[in-house]
């Protein structure tokens, strides 16, 4: 299926669209999209483009931000265990960003039944406010339990800033007494071990009794903790313990919150990331100008005013296309650098991106239909390290194509039969396009054979074309001329 995508610039076209989304698995789903074959499945993906930039006309655009990979929590989860601070924050998120996204949809002018497929899915959206207030009131940052989490907790933490303070106070007295003073490095108090202690100088070390904990690295202070303050200092390692405790209580009792919804978390997370991916492809459309084609089912394009999306919009000169009706072959002439490889690219492109759902940057009422491939021969393909000729590649490329082309293939050859003696080349490209006709494939090539341009003007099903060149400034004006050969 669609084994030319990356001659076409189609994988560009994904790196662009990934661009606007938010969330990691939004950006998966731009970055693996493909063009389907099955008519009803491109017609409902388009319908969920047209229906997401219809409603960001109306409605502005949802706000998303990015969510974590919360696979490994829900087993957790899933396993009654207890999620960190910060696993609670990111799964607590999730709900708070389903609930922005059910308020963002939930609003009084908008009729849910102009949006029959996303509405869909911003109703199947799960909310939890009591939770996620309750987890988001407790948690302060992935490092920060709030006091107010439990009365415990707060209690705990009152006792504990008693403590320091009497400790403080304590060691601040020996510090600036006159009979210690003398003994101290510096006048400030400190932690060594999780033990507040004071810096005494090295020579003095046996005037304060105590513990020491540390020596500085030139060793000429010794950090020792007076024998005054040791049991204060353990009654406050014996509150952090309480406060550990205590903090891993409130956690279990967060994450027991959890418990009964590993499957709306699990829906959640796909549900916005499918709405992102499908946002994006709104601003997608938008910044390249699109609309929603149609798809026709009597194997034609119709393509007015076609831009390719990756030229400048102020420079673009638009092309229009109708294949498939009145003929079948459509065949391009004109100079070099005039715009036929462009024209192949753009409409290549524009199908491939119609296919996957994604809106084209043409004029209202174009019209594409669904092909089961699009082979594309466009560029110099010769090898070195294989020894292909620029012809032998080209070559090998069309065999690949007979053979896999169908009659609801889209041919694209850029420079058919070039790179040979031009006598055989034209034969072989004029028998190459006679097969591909007979199939019932559609076929647009470029060539600067007279002998082609002669033959579409006398075979049925063959149209000729061109891109204009202006004599009077010897430059090309871009502009793709139907039913006249140059």
């Amino acid at each position: 299926m669609y084994t030319y995508l990356e001659k076409l610039e189609f994988y560009k076209i994904l790196d662009s669209l990934s661009n606007f989304c938010i969330t990691y698995k939004g950006k998966e789903l731009s970055l693996n999209l493909l063009p389907k074959d099955n008519e009803t499945k491109v017609k409902e993906s388009l319908s969920e483009t047209e229906e997401s930039v219809n409603l960001m006309y109306r409605n502005g655009t949802p706000c998303f931000y990015e969510i974590e990979d919360i696979t490994i929590e829900l087993k957790k989860l899933e396993s009654n265990l207890c999620l960190s601070a910060k696993a609670l924050l990111n799964i607590a998120n999730i709900f708070k960003l389903a609930q922005g996204l059910k308020d963002y949809f939930n609003k009084d002018f908008l009729n849910v039944d102009d949006y029959p497929i996303i509405s869909k899915l911003f109703l199947a959206l799960y909310s939890n406010k009591s939770i996620t207030d309750r987890v988001l009131e407790c948690i302060l940052d992935e490092n920060t339990i709030d006091d107010k989490a439990s009365k415990n907790l707060h209690q705990i933490r009152r006792k504990q800033k008693k403590c320091e303070q009497d400790i403080r106070l304590k060691l601040n007295d020996i510090i600036h007494s006159s009979s210690y003073s003398k003994y101290i490095q510096e006048p400030i108090v400190t932690i060594r071990n999780e033990r507040f202690v004071i810096p005494v100088k090295e020579e003095y070390r046996s005037q304060i009794k105590g513990f020491v904990h540390d020596i500085s690295n030139a060793g000429s202070t010794i950090f020792i903790e007076p024998i005054s303050v040791f049991e204060m200092n353990n009654e406050l390692n014996s509150l952090k313990k309480e406060e550990e405790l205590e903090i891993k209580q409130i956690l279990t009792d967060l994450s027991s919150l959890f418990y009964p919804y590993c499957e709306e978390l699990a829906l959640d997370v796909d549900i916005v990331s499918k709405l992102d991916f499908i946002f994006a492809k709104a601003k997608f459309s938008k910044s390249i100008r699109a609309i929603t084609p149609i798809i026709n089912n009597k194997k034609e394009i119709h393509l007015k005013n076609a831009r390719h999306p990756f030229i400048d919009k102020d420079k673009v000169v638009p092309i229009s296309i109708d294949l498939g009706s009145d003929y079948s072959v459509l065949l391009i002439t004109g100079p070099n650098t005039g715009g036929k490889t462009v024209t192949l690219k753009t409409v290549g492109l524009l199908t491939c991106m119609a296919c996957s759902g994604l809106n084209i940057p043409c004029d209202e009422n174009s019209s594409i239909y669904v092909f089961d491939n699009i082979f594309a021969d466009i560029g110099d393909d010769q090898s070195i390290s294989d020894s292909l000729s620029t012809f032998s590649s080209h070559i090998l490329n069309m065999v690949e194509i007979t053979k896999s082309a169908t009659k609801d293939s889209l041919i694209l050859v850029d420079e058919l039969g070039s790179g040979t003696d031009p006598s055989e080349g034209s034969l072989l490209a004029i028998s190459l396009l006679d097969y591909f006709k007979q199939i019932g494939s559609l076929i647009i090539a470029t060539t600067h054979y007279p002998e082609l341009k002669q033959y579409a003007l006398v075979t049925d099903g063959f149209k000729n074309a061109s891109v204009e060149f202006d004599i009077s400034t010897l430059t090309p004006t871009y502009k793709l001329l139907i039913g006249i050969p140059r």
